[in-house]
């Protein structure tokens, strides 16, 4: 049978105590002294005079530091307690404060034992007044800050290990971005090239890859693109497309002949359960042994247009329209385009980092878009490879924290003759 009156009168009862020993024991603990209360309290109380001259102060506090209360009643201020960097903080920041406002709570000081070791806590005052409303004495209650000061310093060890790591990381990064990328562009007679390659983040490896390089007498290949994804998943793809299309390019130089076959090997090697795609623009670069400069043929496999900025001044985007992903489908359509490259004309070829750079202004949803890109390009034209790239650089530089993806440009310039640049 439940007993329901010791349920209501005694919580012991649910226990399985006697209600009468339960009753006992609780005003046992109401008996309790306050004088013991104070003395033996969980933290450290001590009064002191206006000047900081200590009044009293309790059993827990002296045990902590190691003094006997007639050599701290008396005779030492609270300040003596300090370390000396705590004693310059009290005069020159708790002390000026707790006069200010009345009271200060859990500043973190350091208290010196008797025996000479440092004692972190934390400590909080109030400024007790009598009945004319004129201050009488201080009232502090310290807190002891041994555990919370180790936490503290495991976790500054643990972040700064994760810094090192970090930095370690981003070093791995940097040089395996460098390894997906030419060393340096190789100079090609009668042309003029510059590239770029913008970082959003050195946490992850980007996907974007350039490259120029040469196929025979008079004829180049260039290409630029951007694998979906980051990280080092990204970058094995972007080292297999980087020399997939090297190595086709020699085969059968057509710039759709080149795409098709990158198609195929990232469809084959990725069409399972991860699967791995990229947008490029593939050219071929030709001497006009006749008239000069150089016709170019454009493939592309769902990538950004192409700029062309005229010597004349203007700028279009060379459109490859159509154009599918690479490696995303077995059977892939490329588009291709034709332009000539007369003196003082600039190709330019960018990744999507560019225009879907964050403004937080604008008709595009708060990217910077095609539009302006080209905007941009028409008030840049005429220029060359080398300024070119310049003028993105200072451009990606104004989107800051906007840069969301990796960004690379490569431009291609036929110089005019050096009659005409005198």
């Amino acid at each position: 049978m439940c007993d329901t009156d010791g349920d209501e009168n005694g919580a012991g009862a649910a226990g399985g105590g006697h209600p009468g020993d339960d009753r006992a024991l609780f005003s046992a603990l109401l008996e309790d002294s306050a004088e013991d209360l104070y003395e033996n309290a969980p933290c450290g109380y001590l009064s002191t005079l206006l000047d900081g001259r200590i009044a009293k102060i309790n059993g827990t506090l002296l045990r902590w530091l190691g003094h006997a209360r007639a050599d701290v009643v008396g005779r030492k201020h609270f300040a003596d307690l300090l370390t000396v960097g705590g004693r310059l903080y009290h005069e020159t920041h708790y002390a000026p404060l707790l006069r200010m406002r009345g009271e200060i709570s859990g500043i973190a000081l350091e208290l010196r034992t008797a025996g000479g070791d440092r004692l972190p806590v934390l400590v909080t005052s109030t400024v007790k007044t009598g009945g004319d409303g004129q201050p009488r004495l201080i009232r502090t209650t310290v807190f002891d800050a041994r555990d919370r000061r180790a936490y503290e310093t495991e976790l500054l060890r643990a972040r700064q290990e994760a810094d090192r790591e970090r930095a370690r990381l981003q070093r791995l990064n940097a040089t395996l971005q460098e390894t997906l990328l030419p060393p340096a562009l190789p100079d090609v007679p009668g042309l003029e090239a510059a590239a770029h390659y913008q970082v959003a983040s050195t946490d992850e490896v980007g996907g974007d890859f350039y490259d120029l390089f040469p196929l025979a007498d008079d004829t180049w290949g260039l290409f630029l693109g951007d694998v979906c994804g980051k990280g080092a998943a990204a970058a094995v793809v972007t080292s297999l497309a980087r020399y997939t299309l090297r190595a086709a390019a020699v085969h059968d130089p057509d710039p759709a002949a080149v795409l098709t076959h990158l198609n195929t090997v990232l469809h084959r090697e990725y069409h399972g359960r991860d699967p791995r795609f990229c947008t490029v623009v593939f050219g071929l670069l030709t001497r006009d042994g006749e008239r000069g400069g150089f016709h170019v043929t454009l493939a592309g496999g769902g990538h950004p247009p192409a700029l062309l900025l005229r010597a004349g001044g203007g700028a279009e985007y060379l459109a490859t329209p159509g154009g599918q992903l690479i490696g995303a489908l077995r059977d892939v359509r490329i588009a291709t385009t034709a332009v000539r490259l007369a003196a003082g004309d600039t190709l330019l070829l960018h990744t999507d980092g560019l225009t879907e750079a964050r403004t937080g202004t604008g008709h595009d949803g708060g990217r910077y878009g095609d539009d302006a890109l080209l905007a941009f390009a028409r008030d840049l034209a005429p220029t060359t490879a080398a300024d070119a790239v310049t003028a993105i650089r200072d451009l990606l530089a104004t989107f800051g924290d906007g840069l969301d993806d990796d960004t690379a440009v490569l431009a291609v310039h036929v110089p005019r003759p050096a009659a005409e640049q005198r």
